[in-house]
């Protein structure tokens, strides 16, 4: 047998053993299969609860003070279908204590204001510090600038005069941005969250098959067969590598199904994940995964202990998640070199491919390159650890 064949056979023997550890070993798949369950649900249930905010912002009564003072515009309200409620005994109390969203006030003096063409004041009383209140706030806001600009528009006809004279100038908006991308620029967690499972996918299993056989005293049986360090390590890795891509499909399926089948579409916008973009995402994250595994399989061989490996290689997690939220505050510049930062380049992409944008094949090519070269040297460096005794016994 040869020596390549007697490598290969020994990873693959290895690389076997940790799967069905990892399979057997309930937190290897709680931390492989809640994540990706866990954050797109959440999310959808997020703007889920926006979007029915701001469905039934149209529809919440508004409370008002001092109707009989303005006849006209509560005439105006109720025939644009609002529904006018009497206001609590103390307003400022109702809305500080949450009882209601808002209160309109009309003050004394309103309807001879309006009568005699000068401002008329309205006061709308809200709580800017309660977030659940402010789709009802702005709707009725927007609905009171209506009724003025109606009331100026028939005062000039009444004078003869165009409305219009009295907009100069008119702004029009060109949104050269396809709805695809303007959806992607909302939905911007789910490059994150995708990202983010190559390395919580196969943290468990990575923490396990090092630092956890050396607490258990299975290490050194292992390393003592005549067989490559480098193998062992291998089939370790690879190991890792398996749980953190399933991971990231089982993500990307949740995501699918948060952004097809929750509310969120009532917000105006729609992702559609073709068949295409899900492949190309894959293609992007499969690279990532590679260099996870790998970091987190040094780093474990580093620790001490299994709980030290844990709080080391849960500080991993930063690796995507920076870009990431560099990413959706300020956005990410394609350029050779970006490209080829690992979890720049893989942001980059991943984004592009999410917003519909055109990807080439360099675009995948230099993420690629890099995050597979410092996987490589991870997995060597590991594999010249494993020669060490104060690596195997954790001295």
């Amino acid at each position: 047998m040869s020596a390549l064949s007697s490598w290969l056979r020994a990873m693959r023997i290895v690389l076997r053993k940790e799967l069905l550890d990892g399979v057997r070993d309930r937190r290897a798949l709680f931390s492989a299969l809640l994540y990706p369950l866990l954050g797109p649900l959440l999310s959808g249930l997020l703007f889920g609860f926006m979007a029915d905010k701001q469905r039934d912002a149209a529809e919440v009564p508004v409370p008002i003070v001092g109707q009989e003072r303005a006849p006209e515009l509560v005439g105006w309200l109720e025939g644009h279908g609002v529904e006018l409620v009497d206001a609590p005994e103390d307003p400022r109390a109702a809305v500080s204590e949450g009882e209601v969203p808002f209160v309109l006030s009309v003050p004394e003096g309103f309807g001879e204001n309006l009568a005699r063409g000068t401002p008329a004041q309205l006061e709308l009383i809200v709580d800017g510090s309660r977030n659940d209140s402010r789709a009802a706030v702005g709707h009725i806001q927007r609905l009171l600038e209506y009724y003025g600009h109606d009331i100026a528009s028939r005062r000039l006809l009444a004078r003869g005069i165009d409305p219009e004279v009295v907009r100069p100038v008119v702004v029009a908006q060109v949104e050269v941005a396809s709805e695809q991308e303007l959806a992607a620029s909302v939905f911007a967690f789910v490059p994150m969250f995708v990202l983010m499972a190559t390395f919580i996918g196969g943290m468990q299993l990575a923490v396990d098959a090092t630092a956890g056989e050396r607490e258990r005293g299975s290490l050194e049986p292992l390393l003592l067969n005549p067989v490559p360090r480098s193998a062992i390590v291998v089939g370790k890795w690879l190991a890792a590598v398996v749980f953190a891509l399933g991971c990231v499909i089982l993500t990307l399926l949740c995501c699918v199904f948060v952004l097809e089948y929750t509310p969120v579409r009532d917000l105006g916008l729609s992702l559609d994940l073709t068949a295409l973009a899900l492949v190309g995402v894959l293609l992007a994250a499969a690279p990532m995964a590679l260099m996870a595994s790998a970091l987190q399989i040094l780093v474990a061989s580093f620790a001490r202990s299994f709980k030290e490996a844990q709080t080391y290689i849960s500080l991993l997690v930063f690796v995507p998640m920076v870009p990431a939220l560099i990413g959706m505050m300020t956005g990410l510049e394609r350029t050779i070199g970006a490209l080829l930062i690992p979890g720049v380049g893989q942001q980059i992409v991943v984004e592009r491919v999410f917003g519909g944008e055109a990807v080439g094949a360099l675009d995948f090519v230099l993420p690629m390159l890099s995050a597979i070269a410092v996987a490589a040297a991870c997995v060597w460096l590991t594999a010249w650890m494993f020669r060490r005794e104060s690596v195997v016994f954790g001295r």
